[in-house]
């Protein structure tokens, strides 16, 4: 396979963004093995290893690969059948006083497992700025709707009423615990370091002569000049494939998350009380011009099952390790490590578009709870009459079967519900008549839907953004466009 192939990302950078596009790309990749050789033999250096300083020029010279480097080392990966000595030997092409030094006690982990720490590293953090935008944009949508009463489903049956806000601060607070998650287990992330090939640093206990301190030193000045505050205590050859299952586990949790976020948006869009953004000119179906599907909340909860299941493979991975390593985790982690962020970065774009163009249909909403407030509005019936000294069980009697007639009109007849009328028209109930528009105001149904929402934005969504990192992501990032 050719070396500039084999690290190729599975996702078109066409869907990903930019920046997590270069993350994974082969040009960032060998760039970063570059770089770890060039800490390593500065911090080799620095201890007194013969090093010259032209070789530590000559490497800082050319830590980016040209067109032709990338050519030279796919002949070396072909002739060598190893990546890694592919890219030693190319790299002392272009720095041929350093070429005798260049992975000097290493192995091939070294720049790696190394190199994906950082990547994975970067990439949370990335995944991190898009969340806060995202949770961001969805806390306005939350705001602005917070009192528009609308129905509630469980079971998706018709149920009390709550407001478009406050389903939305349902999907926030799971946001927010994604956005806890990812930052935990990004700073957790240690480094591998300078472990040698078994984790023993003999290589290196070798070339110090015997040594343990500079060995020592020597893997924690490799761990900061690679910005890593430490490196895991003990490794065999590779870093524990356990890190790989720890970062991908909220990344699935994160897929979850969205996956129900767009059912609920696909289910609204149904009811036509909300729908994603769509275009003017935009097509829904090739044979029935008139369809509206929601294609973006469909394409999250397409990726949301990948990325959900990605997870899997870092548990299998972890679990067949035998002894100090085996290389069957390679092939493997080369595909799921860039495709978990790829495709998380795609879910939270593209949620953040939606996010950003819902349209909410009032009149709709007013309309369904409408057909369904006279039903749950009994309660509050039976209760006025009682105020006014009537006896409960006659009122509740005659509420079931007015609440029966109205029910065959509507499930046998398909007519509209009509009980509120049969109400009126009853004179058991003229006591009450003068009241039942306000026993029927949606907005009496809603409880603490408005109050719970202001109180969730100002205590819990506002401190989770109110850090540099999330507020310059807030600050800086523009309005979501998709490619189709």
């Amino acid at each position: 396979m050719e070396a500039f192939e084999t690290y190729q990302t599975p996702l078109s950078s066409r869907y990903a963004s930019k920046e997590m596009s270069y993350l994974f790309s082969p040009a960032n990749r060998f760039y970063t093995w570059r770089k770890l050789w060039l800490n390593l033999a500065r911090a080799e250096k620095q201890l007194g290893l013969p090093i010259s300083d032209e070789a530590l020029k000559q490497m800082e010279a050319n830590l980016h690969l040209t067109p032709e480097q990338f050519e030279i080392a796919a002949v070396e990966e072909r002739k060598r059948r190893h990546d890694v000595m592919a890219h030693v030997h190319t790299f002392g092409t272009v720095a041929p006083a350093a070429a005798g030094i260049i992975h000097l006690g290493a192995t091939s982990c070294y720049v790696t497992d190394n190199a994906d720490l950082i990547f994975l590293r970067e990439g949370l953090t990335l995944l991190i700025r898009s969340l806060s935008a995202l949770i961001s944009r969805l806390s306005a949508f939350a705001a602005q709707y917070r009192d528009l009463p609308t129905l509630g489903f469980t079971h998706f049956q018709p149920a009390q009423l709550t407001t478009v806000g406050k389903r939305a601060t349902l999907w926030i607070q799971e946001l927010l615990w994604d956005l806890r998650n990812l930052k935990r287990v990004r700073d957790d992330l240690g480094f591998r370091g300078v472990k040698g090939t078994t984790g023993t640093q003999a290589s290196f206990l070798t070339l110090f002569d015997g040594d343990h301190g500079k060995v020592e030193e020597l893997d924690s000045l490799v761990t900061k000049l690679s910005g890593f505050e430490y490196a895991y205590p003990v490794t065999s050859q590779t870093y524990s494939r356990k890190i790989d299952a720890d970062v991908l586990a909220p990344l699935a949790s994160l897929g979850a998350t969205a996956h129900k976020i767009a059912t609920d948006i696909r289910l609204l869009a149904n009811l036509k009380e909300i729908e994603e953004p769509f275009e003017s000119t935009q097509i829904g179906s090739s044979a029935m011009a008139y369809k509206r599907n929601p294609m973006r909340s469909e394409r999250v909860c397409s990726l949301s099952r990948h990325l959900m299941v990605l997870h899997q493979n870092a548990l299998m991975t972890s679990s067949v390790q035998w002894f100090e390593r085996t290389l069957d985790d390679s092939a493997n982690r080369r595909i799921t490590l860039p495709e978990a962020f790829l495709t998380a970065d795609i879910v939270l774009s593209t949620l953040q578009n939606i996010s950003e163009g819902l349209v909410v249909y009032p009149k709709v909403i007013a309309r369904r709870i409408a057909q369904e407030l006279p039903f749950m509005a009994t309660e509050n019936v039976i209760m006025g009459i009682v105020k006014n000294g009537g006896d409960r069980q006659e009122a509740h009697e005659k509420i079931r079967v007015l609440s029966h007639e109205a029910a065959h009109q509507v499930k046998q007849l398909g007519l509209e519900n009509d009980l509120i009328d049969r109400i009126r028209k009853d004179a058991y109930f003229d006591p009450i008549k003068a009241e039942l528009d306000t026993l029927l105001d949606p907005a009496s149904f809603i409880g603490r839907a408005p109050e719970q929402v202001d109180a969730f934005l100002k205590d819990w969504v506002a401190p989770a953004l109110a850090d540099k990192e999330s507020a310059d992501a807030i600050r800086g990032g523009g309005k979501v466009e998709l490619a189709v």
